[in-house]
């Protein structure tokens, strides 16, 4: 079962001083995840919003902290916006991006009432874009934005937590980033955990590197449930059971579907549609076959390449 309320709650002390070591933490979220109902507040301190070794207090002070510096930055981007909207027309062409792709969002609940407002999401894409040059805008972040919303209601919070959670997993969703080294490790793995499946994959065309959305919206597009997703960031964020571990779970999906590529040798295009198609997974599923590739890839930890070599090293916390 899950971490619940009233486990979370005995971890820590009356006046909120954690009872128990990060590492003990870490591990039952990898075996366990978090319930819905300890999940936004546990995220402060995945992602770094909170120190694991605050009180109660220090982390009010700290949340009046943030509140005040996220004001700051509205402050500030409203002061810049003329200048943005007259000397730099990519801004005008991010905004409309972000725009249309907000507004596609369906946010309705069963009775198909509004749950949230998009232009609370619009106004956070925006500011994360002006702040966040190494990251620009890319489409899939309001897909990934909308599960902070609906984790945290407060826009600080929402804007804080995502941009921590960007730098937690070491911007592995940005394109110009994080996700072309993805791609460069996977294509790696399967050489050295399956050579006969890369040199397949490698007589169909650029297979693997069509492979970036797995990454860039870290696999929100292939569970079946948001909670699903969650759970598999929150692995993410820990870092366990090594770094860059969503490379060990994109080889994971593709070995879901090795066996039938095989044996129908099927075309580039027939490869990424079946992939494509790789939906209404279980991510606590997906997590212990990931696990157990990990296991099988520290067995020849000394023949692994030294490109490789990320995955034994744990992040930093």
């Amino acid at each position: 079962m899950p971490i619940d309320r009233a486990e979370w709650e005995s971890y820590f002390d009356e006046s909120g001083h954690i009872l128990k070591s990060q590492e003990f933490v870490s591990s039952q979220i990898l075996e366990r995840g978090l319930d819905p109902s300890v999940r936004s507040e546990a995220w402060k301190f995945l992602t770094g919003y909170y120190s694991w070794q605050t009180t109660h207090d220090e982390r009010a002070t700290v949340e009046s902290m943030r509140r005040k510096n996220y004001e700051s930055l509205c402050n500030m981007c409203d002061k810049i916006q003329p200048l943005l909207e007259t000397e730099h027309r990519e801004f005008l062409e991010v905004r409309n991006i972000i725009k249309s792709d907000v507004q596609r969002l369906y946010v309705r609940d069963a009775q198909g009432n509004a749950m949230l407002d998009k232009s609370q999401l619009e106004k956070i894409l925006l500011l994360n874009y002006v702040c966040n040059v190494e990251a620009e805008y890319q489409r899939g972040f309001h897909e990934m934005l909308l599960l902070f919303r609906l984790l945290v209601e407060e826009e600080h919070e929402i804007y804080w937590l995502f941009q921590f959670f960007l730098q937690k997993t070491e911007n592995s969703c940005i394109l110009n980033i994080g996700v072309e080294k993805n791609l460069r490790m996977l294509k790696r793995l399967i050489a050295i955990m399956d050579p006969a499946f890369s040199r397949h994959l490698e007589r169909k065309g650029q297979v693997v590197q069509s492979l970036f959305p797995w990454f860039s919206l870290f696999f929100q597009r292939v569970f079946k449930s948001f909670d699903d997703v969650w759970r598999l960031w929150e692995v993410f964020l820990i870092g366990k059971p090594c770094r860059n571990f969503q490379v060990i779970v994109a080889y994971t999906m593709l070995q879901m579907v090795r066996d039938q590529i095989l044996q129908e040798d099927m075309s580039g295009d027939d490869i990424l549609l079946l992939c494509n198609n790789l939906i209404d997974l279980e991510a606590d599923v997906l997590i212990s076959k990931a696990c157990a590739t990990y296991k099988l890839l520290m067995k020849h930890q000394e023949k692994v390449p030294q490109e490789l070599q990320e995955f034994f090293n744990q992040p930093e916390q």
